[in-house]
């Protein structure tokens, strides 16, 4: 559908602002945030705008391009370097957590809080009276942002231009071409990178629409995947890999070599239908190798290492951790008192495991713990770890309410008329 680019800008005009002078911006680059760029100066007026650009690691290519963007409205980000506290704080919390909401595995919900809380903290130290994000108002960002916003700046004026001015993605297009903005996207709706999972154009993908093999920057279709199986080993501690092929690693190195490796082989496609905040469904694409792997091998080893009561109860406590971060509740005292429980199940979640990646599968073909519950001279048919003879008397009493529940059963129908 052709964008009547005057209505676009009739629209905008039209629109009432609130008078604010000094503004931070929740700044990446992308087309919203640089559209932002532009409202602020001619829109809103601002006397000062304060971009802040938050390195969650999305790659130097994205920054630059951030860069590039800024310079043609004078500005240079105030870029905060946060990849060690997404990486050794936040994602390791995500494992542990088994992270997965409906099928993805939370990720840009939690660099969206991250972010405005470091956006929030740089409008209180330079003395802001509001901030700026580029959300639609279709989306789940706005939540997310909006909550930490109130939660670390409750004081400062909140300014959502992209949804406050109704502006559909093919109107912020249009217009951005018109006022001479770059769209470096080269899909519609951008995406957002970081090394646990990366979200392509969210919110924009058709009901049918078929997705290029250019979009994708680590996972290659089977198709196209090598014919030979990759064997890896991973060993994990307290629930966190720390070593490949016995090399250790920190989550910073691990999960970008995950993510190539795993991409390499097929290895974290997602097309799903997601239920976002406010209800409604879309479909969603994420590429995520490093995480489809790990996330898998984790829950093998804590079902390897913990009792049957603690893993059917983390599972709850896995969902609900997910929910409330997937919903802009990072900060929540609840997800603080879910991560106490989490921590302290991980203390023996150890071991190590070799999984075979080809062509999409993700095989375990090999577990090792020193401290696993897996004991097969008692539970293998091929052993006398224990006289079977035993079992005979607890199997009956067991059965004693069943045989009530006959009884009851019986006296029932022999009632019938």
């Amino acid at each position: 559908m052709k964008v009547n680019v005057e209505e676009v800008e009739r629209k905008i005009e039209e629109t009432e602002v609130p008078k604010v002078n000094k503004v931070a911006l929740a700044y990446s680059g992308g087309l919203d945030s640089s559209l932002c760029l532009k409202l602020l100066r001619d829109k809103y007026k601002v006397e000062e705008t304060i971009a802040v650009t938050v390195d969650v690691g999305q790659g130097e290519k994205e920054m630059e391009i951030g860069r590039e963007k800024a310079k043609l409205f004078n500005l240079k980000p105030i870029e905060i370097d946060a990849r060690d506290e997404f990486t050794e704080e936040w994602m390791a919390k995500a494992i542990r957590a088994n992270s997965d909401y409906l099928g993805y595995p939370v990720s840009t919900s939690m660099t969206r809080q991250l972010i405005a809380r470091k956006v929030a903290e740089v409008a209180l130290e330079k003395g802001c009276d509001a901030i700026m994000e580029g959300s639609t108002g279709k989306g789940n960002d706005q939540y997310r942002m909006h909550n930490v916003f109130k939660l670390f700046a409750p004081q400062l004026t909140i300014l959502v231009p992209v949804r406050d001015f109704d502006l559909t993605r093919q109107e912020e297009e249009a217009i951005c071409c018109k006022w001479g903005i770059p769209i470096t996207e080269s899909l519609s709706g951008g995406d957002d990178k970081t090394m646990w999972c990366r979200s392509i154009a969210s919110g924009a993908i058709d009901l049918n629409q078929e997705i290029p093999k250019e979009v994708w920057m680590w996972y290659v279709p089977p198709e196209d995947a090598p014919d030979e199986a990759t064997v890896l080993e991973l060993e994990f501690k307290e629930g966190i890999p720390i070593a490949i092929d016995g090399q250790k690693m920190s989550l910073s190195r691990l999960v970008p070599y995950l993510n190539e490796v795993g991409g390499r082989n097929a290895i974290g496609k997602i097309d799903m239908f997601e239920d976002g905040i406010i209800g409604l469904k879309s479909r969603e694409l994420y590429e995520a190798p490093a995480a489809s792997i790990i996330l898998k091998v984790h829950r093998d080893l804590e079902q390897f290492c913990l009792p049957k009561e603690e893993i059917q109860f983390k599972k709850g406590v896995d969902q609900r951790w997910a929910y409330l971060v997937y919903h802009g509740a990072w900060f929540h005292p609840l997800r603080e008192d879910l991560d106490a429980f989490i921590e302290s199940s991980q203390k023996a979640v150890e071991g190590k495991v070799k999984v075979k990646l080809y062509k999409g599968n993700i095989d375990i073909i090999w577990r090792e713990s020193l401290v696993s519950l897996f004991s097969s001279e008692l539970r293998s048919l091929k052993s006398k770890g224990f006289n079977q003879q035993d079992s005979g008397p607890a199997t009956k009493i067991h059965g004693l309410q069943y045989e009530i529940l006959g009884k009851r059963r019986s006296a029932k129908i022999e009632e019938r008329p």
